[in-house]
């Protein structure tokens, strides 16, 4: 992944690449490149690092000519980046040329196999494979030959291919991952997103998920992954330039929170077996024995990445029952934690760079410890000096404020603690296809949590210009509820505490006076009698509470003064949506007080200085 364009017209392909190409700079990229039909071959050009580096590889003399080509920006999923692995990709003859956003699952099984049938691959990624199978699949007609390769791959994709058999035709085809057609007079467009086109056409067909796209400069057709034709209706797009960056939401935090169910997804391709009972992580090569040997587990992050690693610690201790400390970097780095060769490091840190939690990294490295990172960021100082990497494919988050990719972090966790109870045999482990199974219906369930937004902003719009709020809850709620007070505070300004709801007769209800507002987060069933008893407190002293509870929970509605429905789901799965509309709030608040959402004052997105 990250960005998608093709030009198939009567222009220079060239300049309507590069030019949608920068209009997709917004959702990040580590390399890029384009692929034009030349003089009756294709001519490729890539290079790591920005866009300009790969323009000026084609300016002047090295311009390429042609009115037909596909282009890319990449953020790297499999393989670090460099220029091998930067898209487009092609087969060893050069006959078919793809770009390809998502994941394939099964690619080390077709890169065997088609290794064996003496095809040599040239990059470390997934997408080269799909290049190959076209040429080891040609049957001779492109189309055929595309929809064969759809039944061998598996995963979420969007592609957009080439051949030099049938120049003068691209097709696109589409996954669970975005794809969208450009349609113009004499020239016609595929691109990842509406930006990219918008200079040139807004006119665009949305493809549905399984279907595919015919182009020629004169038509574009639509099928089905079988191959019957499907009807579009035209989409005009009415946005504005800016707004469609953000897919038409007024700021990027909204937008990468209604992305919570697709990045969802991504982190979970490919990690569970297809008959549901296991976890997978290829990426994980311990020495033999390992698992068994670990003793205890130190989790080590910052911010958001910590709160994560709270539920975490849960998840880990309840499935294997390892000891598992979870500690802020920068306090964790200067105390001197003890450490055996048994004990396992996990750092958290979305960008990989993060300053104190790559030092608590090297400190552990310097003691011999083996050390497991979970980040977002292929190529990164953690992905790269870490023993073993998690990547959690949210893909790049934009606003300073962490969404998605916190709920990846929670995923790659839940999944972590999966797999190494299976690798243990932990008492736990018979419990595994049910949560699994929990984890996979995990995106239609968020899907459904975004549904709150409309009586979230409403309650958001009644009570943000409060100064004060607290968070409360109970075991994972206690975990989610300081995830729900970082997020307002760090957007809205307002100030808010989150707090073990058993600890509020512990000094805190002190601070409890009429109408202040207390989100009470109420998911976990051996715990709910309990919460329930200290919301009645804070009620006794005249509080507004909103409760974040599941659908179906009438008890609730007895003792505080709104509830906000969340659908039902496993209470050990439950941070991952419980936490949804605590991020909704925290931005609805943000946008009633004026704030700048996506850019909150003092911060930066990656704090790579302590």
């Amino acid at each position: 992944m990250c960005g998608i364009v093709g030009y198939i017209g009567n222009k220079q392909a060239q300049d309507v690449l590069l030019h949608g190409l920068s209009k997709l700079e917004y959702r990040g990229y580590d390399s890029a490149g384009i692929a034009i039909f030349d003089n009756g071959g294709v001519e490729l050009k890539k290079s790591v690092g920005r866009l300009a580096n790969l323009a000026e590889l084609v300016d002047g003399p090295d311009r390429i000519h042609g009115s037909q080509g596909i282009g890319h920006t990449r953020w790297a999923t499999h393989g670090r980046p460099s220029d091998a692995n930067a898209h487009p990709h092609q087969d060893n003859q050069g006959n078919f040329t793809i770009v390809h956003n998502g994941i394939i699952e099964n690619y080390m099984q077709l890169r065997d196999e088609l290794t064996a049938k003496g095809h040599t691959f040239l990059s470390e990624t997934d997408t080269e494979v799909v290049a190959h199978l076209l040429d080891d699949m040609w049957t001779g007609d492109l189309f055929d030959t595309v929809l064969a390769v759809a039944k061998r791959i598996h995963g979420a994709y969007a592609l957009g291919i080439m051949t030099k058999h049938e120049p003068g035709k691209l097709i696109a085809v589409r996954k669970q991952s975005p794809l969208i057609v450009g349609l113009g007079e004499g020239e016609n467009f595929i691109a990842s997103d509406i930006p990219a086109i918008l200079e040139y056409t807004r006119n665009v067909y949305i493809l549905d998920d399984g279907e595919m796209a015919v182009l020629t400069a004169d038509k574009v057709e639509t099928f089905d992954l079988e191959g019957n034709p499907t009807t579009k209706e035209v989409y005009e797009v009415t946005w504005s330039a800016s707004a469609a960056e953000k897919g038409g939401y007024e700021h990027f935090m909204l937008k990468e929170i209604h992305e919570q169910p697709r990045a969802i997804r991504d982190t979970l391709t490919g990690r569970i077996s297809e008959d549901g009972q296991k976890v997978v992580f290829d990426e994980i090569a311990w020495p033999a024995g390992y698992a068994e040997k670990i003793d205890r587990i130190h989790i080590v992050a910052c911010g958001t990445s910590w709160h994560a690693g709270m539920v975490g610690k849960q998840a880990i201790e309840r499935l294997t029952r390892i000891p598992v400390d979870c500690e802020v970097a920068s306090e964790y780095r200067y105390r001197e934690p003890i450490v055996s060769e048994n004990t396992l490091i996990i750092v958290i840190t979305q960008s990989g760079e993060t300053a104190d939690t790559m030092a608590a990294l090297r400190e552990a490295k310097e003691q011999g410890v083996r050390v497991l990172a979970i980040t977002n960021v292929v190529g990164s100082s953690a992905a790269r000096e870490a023993d073993d990497v998690i990547f959690t494919w949210a893909g790049p988050e934009i606003s300073v404020a962490s969404t998605k990719a916190y709920t990846t972090q929670l995923i790659s966790l839940y999944l972590f603690a999966a797999w190494l109870a299976q690798e243990r045999n932990a008492a736990h482990v018979s419990e595994i296809p049910n949560i699994l199974s929990g984890l996979k219906q995990l995106p239609e369930l968020a899907d459904m949590a975004l549904q709150t937004a409309p009586s979230i902003e409403a309650f958001a719009k009644n009570w943000a210009e409060k100064e004060h709020a607290f968070f409360i809850g109970r075991g994972m709620d206690y975990a989610v509820s300081m995830e729900g007070s970082l997020k307002l505070k760090e957007i809205s300004y307002m100030h808010a505490e989150a707090y073990a709801a058993g600890e509020l007769k512990h000094g805190t209800l002190a601070l409890i006076v009429e109408d202040i507002p207390v989100i009470a987060v109420v998911t976990q069933e051996q715990l709910y009698d309990k919460t329930l008893s200290n919301i009645k407190e804070v009620k006794a002293r005249d509080a507004f509470v909103l409760a974040v509870a599941f659908e179906g929970d009438e008890e609730i509605k007895k003792s505080v003064d709104q509830v906000i429905a969340i659908p039902r789901v496993n209470p050990f799965l439950s941070p991952v949506i419980s936490v949804i509309p605590l991020q909704l709030l925290a931005y609805y608040a943000s946008v009633v007080r004026g704030n700048d959402v996506d850019n909150p004052r003092n911060l930066a997105k990656s704090v790579t200085v302590e």
